[in-house]
């Protein structure tokens, strides 16, 4: 084979190899993207990320934290490849990482360890907007160094913590319902108020025009008389509903046909 055949086949074996590698990171970033936007459990789609994500980086450890508002863990996802690798993150955890959170405010870090093999790790955030609630951690043994799939593995921190973002918009049991019942409240009441500034004035207008011809009640025979009543009687139960809208202050409703809700105001006085 003339030396630049073979110089075209190696380059193009490295590119196919380069190629592959991208689709490798895109595909993990994807499919995090995907779980999350489907509302899958933080909790899985964490485990399935670190899972994958170690596959790609080498990974023989990686761990996925969240903690409160003074730094303890509340949730925590694992992915060893044995027992020893894991020992291993969770002491570097524990003596080193977390200690420089909690004194020295550390955000993230890429360290290389003089050990045979030589060993990396990093921790990362899982920031939203301005508050910090958790970390990525990993660990890595031999020459390939963490560094330089720092875009990858920051893209992934990112993805996690806008899954997390996601689920306590989504999660019925972090959403404050005092407040959410209060602002549909609110809301009815604004509508209510429109309701009687449109609606009221015309009907008053029909109830006195209804009033002035009962009271010349004497000239109209019994039929009319009985019809204008009942109009009456509608257009007091339609002034009445306006007035039980405006004084709501409890949201309740009833199914008004299958799949159809309505406003419970029997409760309302």
């Amino acid at each position: 084979m003339p030396i630049w055949h073979l110089v075209c086949s190696i380059a193009v074996i490295g590119l196919n190899k380069m190629e592959n590698k991208q689709n490798d990171k895109f595909d993990i970033l994807a499919r995090l993207a995907i779980l999350g936007s489907k509302g899958r459990d933080l909790d899985k789609v964490a485990e399935s990320s670190l899972a994958l994500a170690s596959k790609y980086v080498g990974l023989t450890a990686a761990s996925f934290f969240l903690w409160d508002e003074k730094l303890t863990v509340s949730t925590s996802v694992n992915s060893f490849q044995s027992d020893e690798s894991g020992k291993v993150l969770k002491k570097l955890e524990k003596e080193l990482f977390k200690d420089l959170r909690n004194k020295k405010n550390l955000i993230s870090a890429y360290l290389s360890f003089d050990t045979t093999p030589p060993t990396h790790s990093f921790t990362l955030p899982l920031r939203y907007k301005d508050k910090i609630f958790g970390a990525v951690i990993g660990l890595q043994e031999g020459e390939r160094t963490l560094i330089s799939e720092d875009k990858f593995l920051e893209s992934l921190s990112a993805l996690i913590s806008l899954n997390y973002a996601v689920s306590l918009g989504t999660d019925q049991s972090s959403i404050n319902t005092e407040t959410i019942n209060k602002e549909r409240t609110a809301a009815i009441v604004e509508l209510a108020v429109t309701v009687n500034h449109e609606v009221n004035n015309p009907l008053t207008a029909i109830l006195g025009n209804i009033q002035l011809l009962l009271l010349k009640r004497d000239d109209l025979d019994d039929d009319l008389i009985k019809k204008l009543k009942i109009m009456e009687e509608s257009a007091n139960k339609i002034k009445d509903v306006t007035q039980k809208l405006l004084n709501l202050t409890n949201v309740k409703s009833v199914e008004y046909i299958k799949g159809t809700n309505m406003l419970d105001l029997s409760s309302e006085d």
